[in-house]
């Protein structure tokens, strides 16, 4: 028992991965995002943090390791994210640390938000509630039926932009409702288009793709306008992947006829911002991977492989097996 590993979790951690981890190892858990404010570590912090707990193994969401955190005698760093963005991999590299990752850990609930984003966007599901709650029903002589018409989603085509899990996620719910689904990716030996293809051909584009310089502001006016009159945009990934200012244009133009948006630079969209004004646009404040199954997922994902590492195995989600013997 003197062997036994202490881990010090600061990300959220939940259901069975939970208990996985606390038959492992002797678990302090203190999850960042139930502080009030939110407590995020930087690398000093949590270095101080660690040598406090006497930890071993580090598992974190949003806390940065790097620096004096990679000095220290870690078993393992586990990140709870797909990408895991917060740790040094490099660094944690030349220690000889190996580092854990949970890809795919937010799919589903990704996929999800991107349905529901295209079904209220479609159906003018917002504007529609503010009518009901400001007793609007009959606003200047209408009837809801006329203001809130739009055409079925069945039978219409899907264009996506990337399918990683995401997108995978993504598609077969599409396909669920009668869609279409056409798919622009160069890393994919799934896809059916190329990306300008795909832009000619579909009703809806949905975005997700990883952020990269290639793709980088790859939607942007020139490519807004290829695409059919009256197309719905989604982006459930990243706000670097369009050109903000080219979508707004767009949609004032009826060449974007709907949009919904789970992302914004900097996290936050400004109140004077102009699709704040437009009921066609459904916003978001990043939310898409907010569910408590993401918490499961991550947690089982990290703590199985923590097991077969302890174990002397090969985890299956590690970022950088040339560390291990």
């Amino acid at each position: 028992m003197g062997d036994r590993p202490r881990a010090l979790v600061t990300a959220p951690f939940r259901g069975e991965g939970l208990e996985r981890l606390r038959g492992l190892c002797d678990v302090v858990y203190d999850p960042w995002i139930e502080h009030s404010p939110l407590r995020i570590y930087g690398p000093d912090q949590l270095a101080e943090r660690i040598r406090e707990e006497g930890a071993t193994v580090i598992v974190c969401e949003a806390d940065f390791c790097s620096g004096p955190v990679l000095e220290l005698p870690l078993i393992a760093i586990g990140s709870c994210r797909g990408d895991p963005t917060n740790v040094d991999v490099p660094a944690a590299t030349a220690a000889g640390i190996p580092v854990l990752r949970a890809p795919g850990r937010n799919a589903d609930a990704v996929a999800e938000l991107a349905l529901a984003l295209l079904l209220a966007a479609n159906r003018h599901v917002l504007p529609a509630d503010a009518d009901v709650r400001a007793g609007r029903i009959f606003k200047d002589g209408t009837i809801p039926y006329q203001r809130f018409r739009a055409w079925e989603l069945a039978g219409r085509t899907a264009g996506l932009v990337g399918l990683g899990a995401v997108g995978h996620a993504v598609r077969w719910r599409l396909e669920g409702i009668g869609m279409r689904v056409i798919v622009a990716d160069p890393y994919s030996d799934e896809a059916t288009h190329s990306l300008d293809a795909l832009l000619a051909e579909a009703d809806v584009v949905s975005m997700h793709a990883a952020v990269t310089p290639e793709t980088t502001g790859m939607i942007g006016a020139e490519r807004f306008a290829a695409m059919r009159d009256g197309v719905i945009f989604l982006n459930t990934a990243r706000a670097a992947l369009h050109d903000m200012d080219a979508l707004v244009e767009a949609l004032r133009s009826g060449k974007v006829a709907a949009a919904g948006l789970d992302h914004f630079p900097g996290e936050q969209l400004p109140t004077d911002h102009p699709l704040v004004s437009m009921p066609n646009v459904v916003l978001t404040p990043h939310i898409g991977g907010a569910s408590y199954d993401t918490e499961a997922n991550h947690s089982g994902m990290i703590a199985d492989d923590l097991a077969r590492l302890l174990a002397g195995e090969r985890p299956v989600h590690i970022v950088n097996p040339e560390v291990l013997p």
